[in-house]
């Protein structure tokens, strides 16, 4: 009795950059925190009171913190500012456990619980992002961000990776410590009743792609495939669900507008439910550079479709190339167009293909199991 008693009392805080996360990508984790007993907090910037997100993640039953965070940039006093209000925030909630995801609440949210004498402290890698894409145009920001990774993730009990390509660079470059252990995750899961299998819908093929606009994502390859094919095969569609960030390799509105505007692609803006836009398509792609592992992925394949994507880290663990989709090279074009028109040519490969990726997610990447094994890995289940 005593034993279920504190475990109610103890708190669980969650620090995040993007809030929209917290239920786009993290409502599933929370629930099971819940499940098991915790108080959950939650910190991210923009969830001032009476924010509309703010409100339905109270309606959950989290303690919700507004705290001053970019999730962009390197202003050192900018940073300060964030560490130290995640201190403050650490020393007022005094929570039992912190998880941090994403670059600055990794490194800033670590820091602050280890000053703050956080009796368990977890980090989740969800992706290497910008810093890491380039080596040669990134090498000064590259060198500060893998620093401070080292710093915050020498001070963590355990680090979270969502594919083992990550975890294996972060030990190779020395950014992760050999006493600090680690865990690879098979991604955020998905919810494979939330994203049932839908019919293909009849016709040619309508390629997919759902993403930030950002070059590393891939974008810019998807647009110059679909022109190529669309000049041959004008009946073949083309859909883009995202939105333009204030990320430094964000694509240029004048780009979007030109693709548009010439046909390529139809541009679906940024979606809250991407659900009715994959039961519209066929196939999904996503040409990216590298990823911890995509969660728009995982939502197709559960919905039966094939996927293309890269053979880059993150990406290659969602395809058996030939089996549940195709796997092209990063930044090939000709690759990409291959792959697309191996459905136009044949397109009984969708429905077979679309099946074997409903398996694989069901098999691999359901949320259940996923946070299964992030709660035993934290103690807690």
């Amino acid at each position: 009795m005593k034993q279920a008693a504190a475990r109610r009392q103890t708190t669980f805080l969650v620090v995040a950059s993007l809030p929209d996360s917290l239920l786009g990508f993290r409502a599933p984790l929370i629930a099971a925190l819940q499940a098991e007993g915790l108080q959950l907090h939650v910190a991210a910037p923009g969830l001032p009171p009476g924010h509309a997100l703010r409100l339905q993640l109270e309606r959950r039953g989290l303690v919700v913190h507004n705290i001053p965070l970019q999730r962009t940039g390197s202003n050192p006093l900018a940073d300060l500012r964030s560490l130290l209000s995640l201190l403050l925030l650490m020393w007022r909630v005094r929570p039992h456990w912190v998880l941090g995801y994403t670059v600055k609440p990794v490194i800033y949210g670590s820091l602050a619980a280890w000053l703050a004498g956080v009796s368990h402290r977890f980090a989740l890698i969800t992706g290497l992002g910008y810093a890491f894409q380039d080596e040669q145009r990134q090498g000064r920001l590259q060198g500060l961000v893998q620093s401070l990774y080292a710093l915050a993730l020498g001070r963590v009990h355990k680090v979270f990776f969502q594919n083992p390509d990550d975890e294996a660079l972060f030990r190779r470059r020395g950014i992760l410590r050999s006493e600090v252990p680690s865990c690879v995750v098979n991604g955020s899961g998905v919810d494979i009743a939330a994203f049932d299998v839908a019919r293909l819908p009849p016709g040619p093929p309508h390629f997919l792609l759902i993403a930030r606009l950002l070059g590393g994502k891939g974008v810019r390859e998807y647009a110059q495939a679909a022109r190529r094919i669309r000049e041959h095969h004008p009946e073949v569609r083309f859909s883009m669900v995202g939105w333009i960030d204030t990320n430094p390799d964000a694509i240029a509105r004048h780009e979007l507008d030109t693709w548009v505007t010439d046909g390529t692609l139809s541009y679906l803006g940024r979606l809250s439910d991407v659900r009715p836009a994959i039961v519209a398509s066929s196939v999904y792609v996503l040409p990216s550079y590298g990823e911890g592992t995509p969660r728009t992925v995982l939502e197709a394949m559960a919905m039966g479709r094939p996927i293309i994507t890269t053979d880059a880290p993150g990406c290659r663990e969602t395809v058996v190339d030939g089996d549940n989709g195709f796997l092209v090279p990063v930044r090939s074009v000709d690759a990409l167009e291959r792959a697309m028109r191996s459905f136009i040519e044949d397109p009984a490969l969708m429905s077979r293909m679309g099946r074997r990726a409903r398996r694989l997610a069901e098999e691999k990447y359901d949320v259940r199991k996923v946070n299964a094994v992030m709660l035993r890995e934290m103690g807690i289940a």
